[in-house]
């Protein structure tokens, strides 16, 4: 058989192996043994081999368990209680007020750390009681909660975009710079839809009642304080130190993990146990991520060899379709690609596939970049796999599956008019890296 469409028959097999059910870094690697074998002899166990040490050499991605740390750390230290408990206080009065203070403290919380679902898992924990004691409605309860954890995903110092610097070829600092505002962007259109939902329908989301309400202007300030403060130092340390100048992204994640271990110190909240479980959670997810990034490396060499992707680049520039278009093809393929699977087997298995038609068309890296990660954080918010749906529910068993879904599909309509914005408008996203990056 040609190479080229061996290669082919590899991306198909594939395909159908995840849809199956199949681990998908054992697939990876055993097709790239079988494929590699029949294409070019034994010289696929010395590419494995250089390949895997390839992966592994990569410096950026020693900053991956050292943000998952710093998230999971931060989720013990109770930030996020103190930032959720002074925006309930300071908009009591206001239609919808656990919206915007669900949405704010996930954005807040987002930009201190890179992971999804310890940010539902402790919104849940924090909102949901109290959403369901104030009678809002539990659909949009559900999309507001989901959609405010999956920002950790996009808001740097998000894991995904570390991890998606080396497979594009870009500088993780820029996707940095360039995810913050189309992060906020989707920030200010959740936050806008869940306010004007309020205000035209209030029994969707009623002021608190009175005895949620402040008793003081001192006990809004002091609340506001406490979780503000300390969170300015991590979000400095992680990203400001980065966008700075003054450390690489690996340097700012130890430090980010460092000044969130002192704060569950000062806090009072350190237990072995505590260490204990954050150790875990982190060398459980980055052992995922990590296995496959070295799968999927290996996996994508085989494929490059073989000459299918400069075929299938090729074939696709013959049909002379105008780069915008060809562009809003690969946004849809990413997108319902979403659906079945999660950000990492995208971003390592297919984004590769798709780099020599994205080269051959000249299109900005950077502003690439951050389209696909906007475009990705529906995975989260896109059934059947829907991660954040089932982190929702285990904290708020009274709330079924089925409204959780409903409620995060307009959310999903938001995270689309956020990824077209970004599509048509390419300053929103290349703006700040010009300007901080010169």
């Amino acid at each position: 058989m040609i190479p080229e469409y061996l290669g082919l028959v590899q991306v198909v097999t594939l395909i159908i192996t995840i849809f199956v059910g199949f681990p998908i870094s054992f697939t990876l690697i055993i097709l790239s043994l079988i494929f590699g074998y029949i294409g070019f002899g034994q010289a696929v166990f010395n590419l494995m081999f250089f390949q895997t040490l390839g992966i592994m050499k990569e410096e950026t991605l020693a900053a991956v368990p050292l943000f998952i740390f710093m998230g999971h750390i931060l989720e013990q230290a109770g930030l996020m209680e103190r930032l959720f408990r002074a925006f309930q206080l300071i908009l009591a009065r206001v239609p919808g007020a656990l919206y915007i203070g669900v949405l704010l403290t996930a954005t807040i919380f987002a930009t201190a750390t890179g992971i999804v679902g310890a940010s539902v898992t402790v919104i849940g924990l924090m909102g949901a009681p109290l959403m369901m004691k104030s009678r809002y409605d539990v659909k949009l309860s559900a999309g507001a909660i989901t959609a405010g954890g999956t920002l950790g995903i996009l808001i740097p110092p998000s894991v995904m975009l570390v991890v998606m610097g080396p497979v594009i070829g870009v500088s993780v600092i820029h996707l940095f710079a360039a995810a913050i505002i189309p992060g906020l962007l989707l920030s200010g259109l959740y936050i806008t839809y869940t306010m004007i939902r309020s205000f035209v329908k209030p029994e969707l989301g009623p002021p608190l009642a009175p005895e949620e309400r402040a008793t003081s202007f001192m006990q809004i300030l002091r609340e506001l304080l406490r979780g503000v403060i300390p969170m300015a130092f991590i979000i400095f340390a992680a990203l400001g130190s980065i966008l700075a100048g003054l450390a690489t992204p690996t340097e700012a994640a130890a430090m980010g993990a460092a000044g969130g271990f002192l704060l569950i110190i000062l806090y009072r909240r350190f237990t072995f146990a505590v260490l204990k479980a954050a150790a875990y959670k982190t060398l459980q997810t980055s052992s995922m991520i990590l296995f496959l990034a070295a799968a999927s490396n290996i996996y994508g060499s085989v494929f490059t060899r073989l000459g299918t992707g400069t075929m299938i680049a090729n074939f696709v520039l013959a049909l002379n379709i105008p780069p915008l278009w060809m562009l809003a093809i690969l946004m849809m393929i990413i997108f319902l690609l979403g659906w079945p699977l999660e950000w990492p087997a995208i971003v390592f298995i297919f984004l590769p596939i798709f780099m020599p038609i994205v080269e051959e068309l000249k299109l900005d890296l950077v502003w690439y970049g951050t389209l696909v990660a906007v475009n990705l954080q529906t995975a989260y918010l896109s059934p059947p796999v829907a991660m954040s749906a089932y982190y929702l529910k285990a904290v708020a068993p009274e709330w079924e599956l089925k409204q959780i879904y409903l409620g995060m599909l307009d959310f999903m309509g938001l995270q689309l008019i956020g990824l077209a914005l970004v599509f048509f408008y390419p300053e929103i996203a290349l703006w700040l890296p010009r300007l901080i990056l010169k």
